[in-house]
């Protein structure tokens, strides 16, 4: 029964998990639930307040994780923002330099987020929003992770 209550008390505890799918005008930011279940879309900013909005995130939940989508070919080879995604996370990791950070293959997220807007309803005028699908591939990059990595 303790040994029940500890591990719960563990998991209560636990610090989310950002999601960041970075592009080159915009940063589409996904966190998981307190029990790093499951993503929700967070917010989108723009690549200039992204660290500004990280910072106020961090200071009001605890983030254990930053995982962030890196773009590749079909062939595996690093994408045309690659390079600024790097830059992004050696910036991110002198910021927050005791929250890890981990790379993951970002291939397909915009198409995959512009389908489920489509699967869920959304308004043909409503997926033209770029914002709405930087929220919704960092959501998706996340939830990826959740699904292989966690308990």
């Amino acid at each position: 029964m303790y040994e029940s209550f500890s591990k719960l008390y563990y998991l209560c505890s636990m610090g989310r998990i950002m999601g960041i799918d970075y592009g080159q005008k915009r940063v589409g930011l996904a966190v998981s639930d307190p029990l790093n279940i499951f993503a929700t879309p967070l917010q989108t900013v723009t690549v200039d307040k992204v660290t500004d909005f990280i910072k106020k995130y961090t200071a009001s939940e605890p983030v254990d994780l930053f995982v962030v989508g890196y773009p590749r070919h079909l062939n595996n080879t690093p994408a045309q923002n690659a390079p600024r995604v790097t830059a992004f996370v050696t910036h991110l990791k002198r910021i927050f330099p005791t929250i890890p950070v981990i790379l993951t293959d970002e291939r397909f997220t915009s198409k995959m987020a512009f389908q489920a807007m489509i699967d869920g309803g959304l308004k043909k005028k409503d997926r033209r929003d770029k914002a709405t699908i930087d929220k919704i591939s960092a959501v998706l990059i996340l939830q990826e992770y959740l699904q292989n990595n966690t308990l």
